[in-house]
């Protein structure tokens, strides 16, 4: 028994242990059973973090100012829902075996990504922070062999199941941090699942409006692409009332940093707007601001 399993066995650990237990056995609920208490688990998370839900109000009255405040209150609750059934759905595509999802997805637009991996320079799944993410990517392995990067948990336990679940389905996991390996992927012509859409701070992100509101937009995808010679195909999921709908739409002309920002938080939004609920708005998306502005979260 290696020194790293024994850490993830330490009794500080046990009682996340028996809570994965519990998530597990949830898992195994029908379809139907499972999106139901995933809404009641977001409502209770609704409930209890006061901090992240003032941040989901704040994003969703500078994003959708058009709604008066009943609609956004209505807005954020679901949003919490969204929050829910995806924690179930992330778990359900670590854990659950093809024969259980197969039917609940379909997948749209293969014929962009198939086009794309024929110049032999590799593709980059431009994806973002949707509630069903992790379960339209495993809906894509099902049809392709890819690449995934990820943000490293900084729990032992947490980041074990994370990285094991998700290399036993993509085939590679790669710390986002490691620009090296995914270069070296796309090298050999692989599809690389990258989402840019989270504040990562001032270095190597420029602003670029997202819903009318400057964003820091990492440029992380133009540098590399700049490299590579990789196609940029957008990657997106949808949760719907029976299942999931998977879409992969034409690949993107990359023109420069600035346009290809744009273009990117353009694609996101729109996106964001067929189902505003399933958009991660528990995240602080506006925290670093052009110089002279204020900090827009200051009031949590």
């Amino acid at each position: 028994m290696n020194s790293n399993f024994i850490t993830l066995l330490k009794p500080r650990y046990w009682l996340l242990w028996a809570g994965i237990g519990l998530l597990w056995s949830l898992t195994r609920l029908p379809h139907r059973w499972q999106r139901f208490t995933g809404k009641k688990l977001g409502l209770l998370f609704y409930k209890l973090a006061n901090r992240r839900r003032k941040i989901a109000s704040i994003n969703l009255k500078l994003c959708f100012p058009e709604l008066n405040e009943k609609q956004q209150h209505k807005l954020v609750r679901q949003h919490f829902e969204s929050l829910g059934m995806g924690l179930l759905e992330m778990l359900s595509a670590w854990w659950l075996p093809d024969k259980r999802l197969k039917s609940l997805g379909t997948v749209s637009g293969l014929e962009h990504l198939d086009a794309a991996l024929k110049r032999g320079k590799g593709v980059i799944l431009l994806s973002a922070h949707f509630t069903s993410l992790e379960i339209g990517t495993r809906f894509l392995t099902m049809h392709t062999a890819i690449h995934a990067t990820y943000r490293p948990h900084e729990n032992p336990v947490i980041e074990h199941f994370m990285q094991k679940s998700r290399e036993s389905r993509a085939e590679k996991a790669i710390p986002r941090e490691a620009v090296r390996d995914m270069i070296r992927s796309l090298k050999q012509n692989k599809a690389l699942w990258f989402a840019s859409d989270q504040n990562f701070g001032h270095k190597n992100s420029l602003f670029a409006d997202f819903f009318g509101i400057p964003a820091a937009t990492n440029t992380a995808i133009s540098r590399i692409t700049k490299i590579t010679g990789a196609a940029v195909i957008p990657f997106f999921t949808q949760r719907i009332e029976n299942g999931y709908k998977v879409i992969l739409l034409p690949a993107i002309n990359m023109q420069g940093a600035l346009q290809d920002a744009t273009k990117i938080n353009q694609l996101i939004e729109t996106q964001t707007r067929n189902a505003p609920e399933q958009y991660l708005w528990v995240h602080r998306r506006f925290k670093d601001r052009p110089q002279g502005e204020a900090n827009i979260y200051d009031s949590i």
